[in-house]
């Protein structure tokens, strides 16, 4: 055998067992890119699940502090009522009080 031929065949087996590493590597990068794409997503549909919740209580807050300001609303109306009645009340009684000897 010449040098030539054990040239060859040594570098037929390293170019095997390189692309046959290779393959290894390329299939582990691979699985390892699919995992972390996989793990991505599920931690996405997570948040986006936490963001929905929040979203929801949010609204179902907003609603009730809208409830709150009508009925406050309303008893501030309610209050404007009674003192505009005690005062007209109250200057009918010191008119009386002045009109007294």
């Amino acid at each position: 055998m010449d040098i030539n031929s054990i040239y060859a065949v040594l570098g037929t087996a390293f170019g095997v067992l390189g692309s046959a590493s290779a393959w290894r590597f390329y299939e582990k990068r691979a699985m390892h890119k699919e995992r972390d794409e996989d793990f991505i997503r599920h931690d996405c549909k997570d948040r986006i699940s936490k963001l929905e919740a929040l979203l929801d209580a949010a609204g179902k807050e907003k609603d009730q502090m809208r409830q709150m300001i009508l009925d406050l609303t309303r008893q501030v109306a309610e209050l404007k009522v009674t003192v505009e009645y005690l005062r007209s009340e109250n200057d009918k009684l010191n008119k009386k009080k002045t009109t007294r000897p």
